[in-house]
């Protein structure tokens, strides 16, 4: 059973980091994109960031570029996201998700590119 498990939110002050782990189960996801999502309370779910199944590609929403970072670890079936001078507008409930074997990943990647999606991890940001 393929489980995707997300860990590291929390809550933090404007201009504060924070990094989120997502730890894959049940599939070698090395031949997988992985991306991640956020959803804050009445707003649709949005892309954040996303890295192809290399690992040579990473592509970002306009509202994060410059603040966090795409990471992942084949060898571990795991990715990372950097969260960096948070703004209160991060707040958001993000989401691991991973797409399908060697899928190419868009450069803005829709909800629907991917399959397996984690339970989220919230980040809350004070001003």
């Amino acid at each position: 059973q393929v489980q995707l498990a997300e860990s590291g939110g929390g809550l933090v002050q404007a201009g504060d980091s924070l990094r989120l782990s997502c730890a894959a189960s049940g599939r070698d996801f090395s031949y997988y994109p992985m991306a991640w999502f956020r959803q804050a309370p009445g707003k649709a779910r949005e892309f954040v960031a996303g890295i192809s199944w290399g690992g040579s590609i990473r592509s970002y929403a306009d509202s994060v570029k410059g603040r966090f970072t795409i990471s992942r670890d084949t060898a571990k079936n795991t990715a990372a996201l950097q969260l960096n001078s948070l703004k209160p507008e991060d707040t958001a409930n993000y989401y691991c998700t991973v797409g399908g074997f060697k899928q190419t990943l868009r450069a803005q990647p829709r909800m629907d590119d991917f399959t397996y999606w984690g339970q989220g991890t919230q980040v809350t940001v004070s001003s």
